[in-house]
This record gives C-alpha cells, structure tokens and sequence, in this order.
C-alpha cells in the first residue's frame, strides 16, 4: 500500500511538473513573455550571449559582428537532414537584407520600405507587425533599393532606421511606438536609411546613406529611452567659411582642395552601413563611404587624400569624439566605400597575439588593422584588382595612374558594385578563416568634364533623380567578366583557403558556426550548407527567388534553428537577376528533420521582345540619353538586361509602352516606389523614350 502511495504522488507530480511546463510554454509568445525576455537585453546581455550564442540579439551576433556561433547541434555530420519548419511571408516585393534578431524564440526581423516583423519562432506566426508608412513616391532618393539591413534590440524596445531618415523605436510586446526621432541633418539633400542600429552603452547608433545626390556624412547617438540626440560626428569637412565642427573636421579640411567647392555636393562619405564595439577598449569603429561626386577631379580637382572617405574611424562612444582612423582608399575616385562589414578578432600575426579589425571592402583588398590605434598590418588583394598593385609598409595604395585618370574609358576592377559589398561575412576563429561573398561587375567609367552639382543633363547617369558621380558609366562596353564566388581567406596567411565558384555575383551574406559548417544564400535561389574546413558542399535548399541577405542561427527550447530572410533586390538586384521565379519577401526556418511544405512561388512574368509600338527613329539617340538619366539604373538596357524586382521595359507589353506617359505621370506604381515624372518630363519626351524602348527592342531582335 505505501509503494502504491509513492507512485501514486509520484505520478501526481509528474503530471503537476508537465502541466506547469505545459502552461509555461503556452505563456511563450504573449505580451507578458517577450517583455519580460526582451527587458533583459542589455550590454552585458550581449557580452554573455558570446559564451554560448543561444540567442541572436544584435545585428552580428555579437559586438564584434563575427556571425560565428557556437552552437553544433546542426554540424557537418547531420547537416544533410536539415528541412524547413516554417516559413513566413514577409508581404514585400522589394529587396530583402535583414538578418533577423531572435531572443528566446521571439524573432524580429525588417522588410523592404523599414516594415518591422515580430514573429513568434516557436509557432511561425506572425506577433505584430510596424509600418513606418514611408512615403513610397520618394523612393528614388536612395541609391540602392527600398532595403533595411535590420533593427536593434534593447531593453525591452526595437528600434529601426526608416527609409525616409527617421529613427523610431518600437516596445518590443506590442509593435507601438515609444519614441521617434528625425535623422536628417539637411532636408535639401536625399538622405536615408538603410543600415541596422546598433545600441552601445546605451544610445543607438545609426548613420546615414547618400552620398550619390550630394549628402555630407554623419553618424548620430540617441538615448535608447527617450531619443534624445547625444552626439553627432560628421565623416567629412563642411563648408570652410563656417568653423569647423571639431579638430578633426579641421585636419580633414586639409586634405580637400577648396577650388572643388565639395560642401555644396556635401563631400560624401557617409557611413550607411559597418558599425563594430570593442567594450574593453572603449571604442566604436564605423566604416565610412565613398565620395560625393565620385570624381575627384571635381570635389577637389588639386587632389588630396579627402579625408575621412573611404576609412575605418574609431570614435569615443560616449562622446562621439575621433580617437583615429586609417584610409583604405585615399582619394576615393571609383565608389571604393569602406562601409562593408568589418570584423573584430584576435589573431597571431609574427607569432605575436593582435587585436586587429579584419575588413574586406569594396576596393578589392583584405585588410588586417590594429584595432587598439589604427595602425596597418597588412592588406592583399582577394580578387584580381588593376588599380593598385599593392599597399606600401605605411598602408598606403601603390597606384596605377591609368586607373586615376579621368580622360579615358576605364573599365575598373573591382567596378563600383565592389568586390565585396554590403552582405555580411563571417569569422571563424575554429577554423581562422573568413568566409566572405566576393564578386565583380563589369562597369567601365570615365570623368564628366562638364559635371555640375544637381544639374540634370539628358545622357548624364540618373541626373533627373539627383545622383552626381561626375562619371560617364559605361562609355564603351566593358571587357572584364562578371563573377560571384564564396571565398575563404585566411587573414594571417593574407591568402585564399578556398572558394566556391557561383553563377552569379551579388549573392548573400555567411554564418560560420562551430558544427564546422558555413551557411550562405545565393543569388539563384538556394540556402547552401559547406564544410568550414575545406569547402566541400553538404546540404542545399531552394528559396524561389536569389538570397541577398545573410543566415543566422539560435536555440529555442533546446533545439538549433537556422533562419534566413530571403527577397531579391539591392542595387544589382533592381535590374538583374539569376532565377526565373519569385514571391514576396519570405522568412525561412530550418531544423533538423523539418518537414514543412515550401511556399509557392510563380514564374517571372516576361513577355517576349516587345513589338509594334509605333515610333519615330530620329528619336531614338535623343531618347537614349533620356532613358540613361531617367531610368537606367532601375529598369536597366531594353531586352539586354532581363529585369530584377522592378522589370525590363523592353519585355512589357507592347499596350504598356504605347501609354507609358500613364505610369510616368502620378501613375499607379507610385505606391510600388515608381517616381512621379510630372514637372520633369514633356509628352514629346515620353514619345523619345518609347522610340529608344521599341527601337532597341528591334535592334537586337534574332533575325
């Protein structure tokens, strides 16, 4: 009788203790849950997450945006059972490049146009969603497509940079708004956001992107509860007539030539993207960007270094003071930004422990930098490069004059796309390798001689939507192919592990993880699993449309997952593309033996060479020069290029060209980011740009 009583209250407790954990997992994913999880996210917060990664809780996983995880329930071993658990539509059309945040299975993750998700990982469902309702007829003044690379998580609050500038902060249970924050320093210039916050001792840091439409660039500190400004520190020199901002401003102003007049196309270098901390030095590192116009010859025709393009900067983060910076590419002349994402590790080099800053940017070089006071270790290239044969003891490039002068067609390599651009990599210190995407595309450039700032001239690139490079793109067809491939660098060796070629360039950011694997997506449209080690591929998914974005993985309730958002888009993604499906922006989760169905995606719908539209051929030339300072840069050649998320007019139908002035003017695509042509453009216009899209369309129809 008594053993019959023990088993009897052993019984009762087991089923007390299941339904407890019953009740408790069905608490997960309320109001209650994600505030009280979210709350704890802090500094020190993220500093623990280093020691077991469980959670995701900042854009690189961790304040030296390594994006290795240490987890290895999904290893190389297993890796090949790995299925779909479920996957979440994002409801956009526009390119995808967040890496969602994910703490205790509450994901957040940003679409296209700064729409924020909270979804509920454990389920697949949504929780809330944020649309930060940006005006999408102004579309246009950003570069790079209606992208966000991601929120910030802190103290129970999320926080993300809006496309049209402004810095809003969301609570973390319900998606309202707690604060919100204009960024803009100057509403006469294009200023947006694109990149993710960080938050650092409290404020969230965030800069700003464009400098092709004449922005000066800046980085900005807000107090994470109340949106308070803390500091502000500009990247380049204002105007020279006024007092300089601080010594560092000064000292820039130096290395400027006046006679170029760069305040009044703002200078450039904003830092849109690369953020990285390093808590035990104290220092916050930005990346900054390329120079505004393009052209040296023209923001400071005497030349000079133009400080600070091109850099990495050191800043003070409680105060936004300049602590150092080291150049990359002195004299930016070819949209060399240093606003890829940089790395914080420390190496051996000479057998000697370093803490250094591991940076791939767009120029084509592998730099290793002493993150303590900027000094140079080291920099090789990892891609064929042909405007510099190397960088000198002091760090500096050695150039090849031919690559610098303006006066004749060149075709750059790395192009301005880049070697290597904004999607992430990653560091394995198991391995000691960098897993990167590196790539080229073909883009040959010549000096605008007779550029001026904001001046629209039929045939100047994009003039009519206020980019200014002072470059002539593509004066005459480039001879370089264009390449994707996955890389693995060893930054001690400065040489290459291995690689992995793909079909295309522009494919999506790496995760490295201790299961000795790498996890990236591709521009034709598959999530791929190699060995860290050697390269070798071990698993494979399709995801419909190409993978810009990086994957990232976390635990929830004891399980490993691996998600990844997925939209195709971005600059090179506006007019090309490597597959013939696509959907709306989904999220993909993964765990081992998942096997949920995946969603439907359709075929791309591309209507043979476009034909009949009656036109006048002495206009087409006239019509060209049109479309390239209208048009070209998102809907690409007519019939040459085959269209990315926004498509090739040579391929619509024939109906659509011979009434374009109704999608020109306030016509329906506005609300899909299409800029509104009335004022800019006349009917007799509309009539030069259908000759040269029907006209084309003709010329290189098979016979």
């Amino acid at each position: 009788m008594r053993r019959q009583i023990h088993r009897a209250l052993a019984l009762g407790a087991a089923l007390c203790l299941a339904a407890a954990g019953a009740a408790a997992q069905q608490g997960k994913g309320t109001p209650e849950h994600i505030k009280a999880a979210t709350s704890k996210v802090d500094g020190a917060f993220i500093r623990a997450n280093t020691a077991k990664t469980g959670d995701w809780p900042s854009y690189g996983l961790d304040y030296a945006e390594t994006r290795f995880s240490k987890l290895d329930q999904i290893n190389a071993g297993n890796v090949k059972e790995l299925g779909l658990v479920w996957s979440y539509n994002l409801e956009s059309t526009r390119g995808v490049e967040a890496t969602p945040l994910v703490v205790d299975g509450i994901m957040y993750v940003s679409a296209s146009w700064s729409v924020v998700h909270a979804i509920d990982v454990r389920t697949g469902k949504k929780l809330w969603t944020f649309d930060p309702k940006v005006d999408k007829s102004k579309g246009y003044k950003g570069c790079c497509d209606v992208v966000n690379r991601g929120v910030a998580l802190y103290q129970g609050k999320v926080y993300v940079g809006a496309y049209d500038g402004r810095l809003i902060a969301l609570d973390a249970a319900t998606g309202s708004v707690v604060w919100e924050k204009d960024t803009v320093a100057d509403h006469a210039h294009s200023y947006t956001i694109t990149g993710a916050p960080r938050v650092v001792k409290g404020k969230v840091i965030i800069g700003n992107g464009g400098a092709e439409y004449g922005a000066r660039g800046y980085v900005t500190a807000y107090d994470a509860a109340t949106g308070a400004q803390k500091w502000r520190w500009f990247t380049v020199p204002g105007d020279p007539s006024k007092p300089f901002e601080n010594e560092a401003m000064a000292k820039a102003a130096k290395t400027w030539d006046p006679a170029g007049k760069w305040w009044e196309a703002g200078g450039g270098g904003t830092p849109w993207d690369t953020m990285a901390f390093d808590p035990d030095l104290n220092l916050l590192y930005i990346g900054t960007g390329n120079g505004s116009p393009w052209s040296r010859s023209k923001r400071s025709p005497a030349g000079g270094d133009n400080l600070y393009l091109a850099s990495i900067v050191a800043l003070d983060p409680d105060t936004g003071t300049y602590k150092w910076h080291y150049q990359e590419t002195p004299g930016d002349n070819w949209d060399y930004t240093s606003t890829q994402p940089m790395i914080l590790a420390d190496i051996k080099v000479a057998g000697k422990p370093r803490k250094v800053i591991l940076h791939a940017p767009k120029n084509g070089f592998f730099f290793v930098i002493d993150r303590t006071n900027g000094k140079f270790i080291s920099a090789k290239n990892f891609v064929d490069v042909n405007w510099a044969t190397g960088y000198d003891r002091n760090g500096r490039p050695i150039e090849l004059a031919a690559a610098r002068d303006g006066t004749k067609p060149y075709d750059a390599i790395p192009g301005p796309y880049g070697a290597h651009n904004w999607h992430p990599m990653s560091y394995s210190p198991r391995t000691g390798l960098v897993y990167l995407p590196a790539q080229h595309i073909p883009v040959g450039m010549i000096d605008d001689k007779d550029w001026k700032f904001n001046e629209n001239v039929p045939g100047r690139p994009q003039s009519a939507t206020g980019w200014n490079t002072a470059k002539f793109l593509n004066p005459v067809p480039p001879e370089s192919k264009p390449f994707g491939r996955l890389l693995a660098w060893d930054p001690v060796k400065q040489k290459q592990a291995w690689a992995v070629e793909l079909v295309s360039p522009w494919n999506g950011g790496t995760l490295a993880t201790a299961g000795n694997l790498v996890f990236q997506g591709t521009a034709d449209g598959r999530l791929v699993a190699y060995n860290a080690k050697d390269g070798t591929k071990l698993w494979e998914s399709p995801t419909g449309t190409g993978v810009v974005a990086a994957p990232m993985t976390y635990t929830v309730d004891g399980k490993q997952y691996v998600s990844v958002a997925v939209g195709w888009g971005g600059v090179y993604g506006l007019a090309a593309r490597a597959t013939e499906r696509q959907g709306p922006g989904t999220v993909y989760t993964f765990m081992l033996g998942g096997k949920a169905a995946p969603p439907e995606f359709v075929q791309y719908r591309m209507d043979k060479l476009v034909q009949g539209v009656k036109y006048d051929p002495a206009k087409v030339e006239a019509g060209t020069m049109l479309f390239v300072s209208n048009c070209v840069f998102c809907h690409g050649v007519p019939g040459v290029d085959r269209g990315g998320n926004i498509p090739n007019l040579g391929y619509m139908n024939a109906s659509f060209i011979e009434n374009l002035d109704k999608s020109l003017f306030k016509g329906p695509a506005m609300e899909r980011g299409m800029p509104d042509f009335t004022g800019k453009l006349t009917m007799e216009d509309v009539e030069k740009l259908k000759a040269f899209i029907q006209g084309t369309a003709d010329a290189i129809r098979p016979k």
